[in-house]
């Protein structure tokens, strides 16, 4: 036998030798002859490199066949390193891919259940409470004022403005300052329901500063009723509606800081027909432009007062400031009373007059009778009231039933602060000398 090595190719595996019978099936390699079979059992080492087929006894010199239990295989091929694996990026890119998926889900279960919890979200809260209230508090006070409290909207031949008034009966008359109105060529009234009709003058007096107008075919009016402003004290709870700035139905609380305070407004044309003189309730109740005509209430939501004027910071102050700062004033519902009534009956009012002409320009303490009245008459009224009662021109009043006077202002108010026919105790200073005097009040037509 030949020990010659195998050095043809070797075919590969799955290749059937060419002219072979052997029966077995495709792939099934053929069984290793067993040590001593077929030739020598030198052979091994001799017959060639380890894992080298070698040919069967009696086969083919080139029946190479392959030898699955060889050493190594025919062919090796170095592939480097394992690659099955993951390396560090792919893990850590993975890693960052799946918390930004588990984000996004977590981001949209979260808003879906604050979403879904915020409809049933109820935070503590009192249960819903008798809406009623104390007549005697600012709510009952407006809850029973309001319905009677409008809203003026006037239109002039050059401006317009708005101010406030309260129904006085079922016949639609309503009353108001008479600088809301003056000049109005246009009238129209608001009510608490929003409903708007026009009105027309009734009448009016610049000297009290009051005007009344009326208002048809409205139903369901209700009239205010009205209190007795001598009965007002230092003290009292006060209430004031109206509408600042065009705000309707505004209402503001305070107290009456003082009583019979005198105060004059207008004057606007220089001659004084358009000066009012007012023997004014004060309040601190917030006041303000638009207030003007409004009720003043007490604690029983009688009115007591017709707010009227504020007092401002001086217009040289450099901290000026605009709207209430506190001092409010109002004409006293006795007075309101009275001239409403005449200006229904008769569209002017009357003033209470003694009868002489006044020293303006005198500075002194009091009120000086002057010396000439206007065009050279007599400062004293021939058989007027003033002459009847011992009145002299030169004459200084001081006190009006012992409330003492200050100037010529302060006496026109005390005195319209009365009726006509009303008596009044006068103090007179002459040559030096007090004296007191009765006088009845007469009466003027006011303009």
């Amino acid at each position: 036998m030949s020990d010659s090595q195998q050095t043809d190719p070797a075919p590969q595996w799955w290749s059937r030798p060419e002219g072979s019978a052997d029966s077995r099936r495709d792939g099934v390699p053929a069984p290793r002859p067993e040590a001593g079979e077929g030739g020598d059992e030198g052979n091994d080492e001799g017959s060639g490199a380890a894992g080298q087929a070698v040919p069967a006894p009696g086969a083919p010199a080139d029946a190479v066949r392959y030898d699955p239990w060889g050493v190594q295989p025919l062919q090796v091929v170095d592939r480097g390193r394992d690659r099955t694996g993951f390396r560090l990026w792919q893990v850590a890119a993975l890693a960052a891919a799946t918390a930004l998926f588990a984000g996004g889900i977590g981001g949209y279960v979260g808003v879906l259940a604050e979403r879904q919890s915020s409809t049933r979200l109820e935070l503590p809260q009192a249960a819903v409470a008798d809406k009623g209230r104390a007549p005697d508090s600012v709510a009952g006070i407006a809850a029973t004022a309001l319905p009677g409290v409008v809203t003026l909207h006037v239109r002039g031949a050059k401006n317009s403005g708005t101010g406030t008034g309260f129904v006085l009966d079922p016949q639609g008359h309503i009353l108001t300052n008479n600088h809301v109105v003056a000049d109005a060529k246009e009238i129209a009234v608001t009510f608490s329901t929003g409903e708007s009709v026009t009105a027309e003058l009734v009448g009016r007096d610049s000297g009290y500063d009051l005007a009344v107008v009326k208002v048809s075919g409205v139903r369901g009016l209700r009239p205010l009723s009205l209190g007795n402003s001598e009965n007002v004290k230092v003290g009292d709870p006060v209430v004031a509606i109206g509408a600042p700035f065009d705000l309707s139905n505004t209402v503001t609380a305070g107290i009456i800081s003082a009583t019979g305070r005198p105060v004059t407004a207008g004057g606007d044309k220089g001659d004084g027909s358009d000066i009012s003189y007012v023997d004014a309730l004060q309040t601190d109740a917030p006041i303000n432009p638009g207030n003007s005509g409004g009720p003043l209430l007490d604690a029983r939501a009688h009115v007591v007062g017709i707010n009227s004027a504020i007092r401002g910071a001086d217009k040289d102050d450099p901290n000026r400031q605009g709207g209430s700062i506190g001092l409010g004033f109002a004409i006293p519902i006795n007075q309101g009373k009275r001239v409403a009534e005449e200006l229904i009956a008769t569209g002017h009012a009357t003033h209470p007059v003694i009868g002489v002409t006044l020293d303006m320009d005198y500075t002194g303490e009091g009120a000086r009778v002057g010396d000439k009245g206007e065009d050279g008459k007599p400062s004293v009224t021939a058989g007027g009231p003033g002459a009847r009662a011992g009145i002299r021109p030169g004459d200084v009043i001081t006190k009006v039933d012992g409330q003492r006077v200050r100037g010529g202002d302060e006496l026109i108010i005390k005195i319209r602060a009365h009726r006509p026919g009303d008596p009044l105790t006068l103090t007179v200073l002459r040559d030096g000398r007090e004296r007191t005097l009765d006088v009845v009040l007469g009466s003027a037509n006011g303009s």
